[in-house]
């Protein structure tokens, strides 16, 4: 989900483009965004992508089930431009024609991606004690909540 929707209830075709980066990441590492837990770091998979591009180590986060050394500047490429889609600010994304001529085209220029949204995954309740626990959460006995999908 891309930021500006889940944070402001906005969606474009550059919210289209988040999700296609996403899927990129998935494919390429083999590791799905939904369950992907790094306790160590608190990290989501965008979180951990970015951490091995920016130290250079991406080979370590490839599926090895995809890998083929023939492939790698490829594979770099794919990664590089899911990166670029999933930067936080739609401004920053490509649209889908950029993205499509940049899988395609490897003379296409590709410029450096920027920290992407969403790299560490929020959990309140598990980075804290026990006893500060009690303090995070209340007891509402006045409203009801009713959650129904959209």
């Amino acid at each position: 989900m891309s930021p500006e929707y889940a944070m402001q209830g906005l969606f474009s075709e550059k919210s289209d483009v988040f999700s296609f980066g996403v899927l990129i990441l998935e494919i390429v590492s083999g590791r799905r965004n939904s369950s992907f837990y790094d306790n160590e770091h608190a990290l989501s998979l965008l979180g951990f992508v970015w951490i091995h591009w920016r130290e250079g180590s991406i080979l370590s986060l490839i599926d090895p089930e995809i890998y083929d050394h023939s492939d790698h500047n490829y594979i770099s490429r794919c990664i590089h431009i899911g990166l670029l889609c999933v930067q936080e600010l739609a401004l920053d994304r490509p649209n889908m024609a950029a993205v499509i001529s940049m899988l395609i085209s490897e003379a296409a220029f590709l410029p450096p991606p920027s920290q992407p949204a969403f790299i560490l995954r929020q959990n309140m309740l598990n980075s804290k004690s026990p006893d500060e626990n009690q303090n995070v959460l209340s007891i509402n006995r006045v409203s009801i909540t009713d959650i129904s999908g959209r």
